[in-house]
């Protein structure tokens, strides 16, 4: 992939958030850096990176994507009542390769899992 200042700037903007940011939150923190810089510019560079499996990019139950690090270590929990993702180390899942082989024949290299439910935040409010 070729190199470019706004690809670069998109990139680190990814790599450095931790709340899986939709593209309209990356476009804004990149506007601080890059002001004349498009919506449809961060929207391309987003897709070739996923594309490329730099970054992850994760369809929500709405149609709508976030973006996340390239991290096979990491499934994620879509709260629905405040609208955030956490992540869940698949660590917590090392059992599934063996279950899912033992029960269908199928051995697992990587997979990503999204849970729909309300976090312990909202839980206790």
């Amino acid at each position: 992939m070729k190199y470019s200042k706004q690809r670069d700037v998109i990139l680190n903007t990814v790599l450095s958030s931790y709340n899986h940011p939709t593209a309209e939150e990356i476009y804004e923190i990149v506007r601080k850096e890059i002001p004349n810089i498009s919506l449809g510019t961060v929207y391309r560079n987003l897709n070739k990176l996923a594309e490329a499996g730099i970054i992850k990019k994760i369809q929500m139950s709405n149609g709508n994507f976030r973006f996340d690090r390239q991290e096979d270590t990491y499934n994620h929990f879509y709260c629905k009542q405040c609208d955030q993702i956490h992540d869940i180390p698949s660590s917590n899942f090392k059992d599934i390769n063996t279950i899912i082989k033992d029960k269908i024949g199928y051995e697992i290299d990587i997979f990503d899992t999204m849970f729909v439910g309300i976090c312990k935040n909202c839980q206790n409010k």
